[in-house]
């Protein structure tokens, strides 16, 4: 399971073209992911992702960007918490990769933000496989909300999990 987290660079425009040109990516990513995911969104993404905010890390297989995984700030009466989201190229999942990189990122989250105390992250109720991975991952189940999302005209269930700060 040999995988890194590293800041997104300039040259991981072709990898990440290959890896997130996936309809099975979008398919269970907010509207916002696009499919296709084309050059012009590759490049915006890469010049976010020099932002402090959101606070993104590219996952890396064998020196390729195969991956992302995010934590987006939320605001007002939300802003001690963190949303994270992720996504990972289709021949690397099952090998239990996510479940470290979401383990990672929360410790990072933590460490480069103290005043966050929770990061949660939201699952169509239909994705069993995330649902697994958020929980090996050490996030917990706080709700399942019936009906919330609406993705390519499906009305869908959204299951919020979280991790919060020790201590």
């Amino acid at each position: 399971m040999g995988f890194s987290l590293r800041p997104f660079r300039h040259d991981d425009l072709a990898s990440l073209l290959k890896h997130a040109n996936d309809p099975g990516i979008a398919a269970f990513l907010s509207d916002a992911f696009p499919h296709p995911y084309e050059e012009e969104h590759g490049l915006a993404f890469l010049r976010e992702s020099e932002q402090r905010l959101p606070f993104r890390r590219c996952i890396e297989i064998d020196g390729e960007a195969c991956g992302a995984i995010g934590l987006h700030p939320r605001q007002d009466l939300w802003r001690r918490n963190m949303e994270i989201g992720f996504w990972l190229g289709r021949a690397h999942r099952g090998k239990g990769i996510m479940s470290e990189a979401i383990k990672q990122m929360v410790a990072l989250g933590f460490a480069e933000f103290p005043e966050i105390t929770r990061i949660f992250g939201s699952t169509f109720g239909t994705n069993i496989a995330s649902q697994r991975t958020m929980e090996n991952a050490g996030f917990e189940l706080e709700a399942k909300l019936e009906g919330t999302l609406i993705k390519n005209g499906r009305v869908e269930d959204e299951w919020i999990y979280a991790v919060r700060r020790l201590g």
